[in-house]
């Protein structure tokens, strides 16, 4: 491989994260090949450009990486399998959790563990396989990669490189600090997520009219695949079933703190999770800045949206974050863009110029 280029990669798997991954590196130029049982998926990856589909000969040469993108029950199976098959390349896999993966390997190919080099990209949706892919969907993000003990030091960089590849940031851990790190920004989430989101199966359809985008931000992540979160979670069980004792002792003295009406300590709590809200990290990694947002009036009809972004880009204003809050039977709705403080003054007086409605 030359250096920090891909000539050829196999991409086994090709749902979302296998997908976006063959999608990202054929943007960089490499020659990227697909692989998966369900020939259903691999038709759809093909057709959006991912790569073309690997014959199952050897190819002269190996890949320069294979990268395995398969649901953590046979994660491990598949990495085993593809270190055989490929007896010069190193092998890295996208999967959420890496301590077992790591295990089957080392059970399976005992011989061939060295060149394995565990990884996963912090991006996603709670959409799943190939039509949800985006080539982009790693640009700007955290990439764990997680050499254990006796990987090599050439497959660490190639599994490094790939992540820059594909607009990530590397991020070295250890498989098991990697599971107990998603157990808390993943794993836990998802699992509060889908809570919430259940006691809104028994609520009143009018009540459920007033959902705003607080509820929404809170349940967006509960539409995932249960399927395949049933196996993340499975896989990780432990330090997830921990966390959320702990979340479980909060949620009950929070709720004792209400049934005795006592201010002081109901507002520790919510200052307290503040705190833990301003601890996360901006973009790229760097420390979370602190955002003005503009909230403007979007009228649901078609090239709205965009003519908003055209009319802010104009002015010369970057938009750090955008969130939309659509409001039930009207055809309208609020379009919050979160810019730089300093930035306000030319946004709004774009958004004036061009008669877009600031609400508030």
């Amino acid at each position: 491989m030359s250096e920090g280029l891909f000539r050829r990669v196999l991409v086994i798997g090709t749902g979302l994260m296998g997908t976006s991954t063959a999608l990202a590196l054929h943007r960089s130029g490499a020659e990227v090949l697909l692989e998966d049982l369900d020939a259903g998926n691999l038709r759809v990856a093909v057709s959006l450009g991912a790569g073309t589909p690997f014959s199952g000969a050897s190819p002269d040469p190996e890949p320069d990486l294979v990268v395995v993108g398969v649901p953590p029950a046979v994660l491990g199976n598949v990495v085993a399998d593809a270190l055989e098959r490929f007896p010069t390349s190193p092998v890295t896999d996208v999967g959420s959790v890496k301590a077992a993966a790591l295990a089957d390997v080392e059970r399976l190919a005992p011989d061939a563990v060295e060149r394995y080099v565990g990884s996963h990209p912090m991006a996603g949706s709670e959409q799943s396989g190939p039509l949800a892919a985006r080539a982009d969907i790693f640009d700007g993000r955290a990439w764990a990669i997680t050499p254990h003990p006796r990987s090599r030091d050439d497959a660490i960089a190639v599994v490094e490189q790939l992540a820059r590849t594909c607009g990530a940031f590397p991020v070295r851990l250890s498989p098991s600090e990697h599971d107990e790190a998603v157990a808390l920004v993943s794993h836990v989430p998802q699992v509060a997520a889908s809570v919430v989101a259940g006691l809104l199966t028994t609520a009143a359809e009018g009540h459920l009219m007033l959902a705003g985008q607080g509820i929404r931000d809170v349940t967006r992540i509960a539409a995932g695949d249960p399927k395949l979160w049933t196996q993340i979670l499975s896989a990780n069980a432990t330090p997830v079933a921990r966390l959320l004792h702990e979340a479980a002792s909060d949620l009950q003295r929070f709720a004792l703190t209400l049934e005795k009406l006592e201010p002081e300590e109901l507002r520790d709590a919510l200052e307290r999770g503040g705190t833990g809200v301003r601890r996360l990290p901006g973009k790229h990694g760097a420390r979370q800045e602190s955002f003005t947002s503009i909230p403007v009036l979007l009228q649901d009809q078609p090239g709205e949206l965009a003519r908003l972004f055209a009319d802010v880009g104009g002015a010369g204003v970057n938009i750090e974050d955008v969130r939309m809050d659509h409001s039930p039977g009207t055809p309208a709705g609020l379009v919050e863009l979160a810019v730089h403080d300093d930035a306000v003054p030319a946004l709004l007086a774009a958004l004036e110029r061009h008669g877009w409605t600031v609400h508030g």
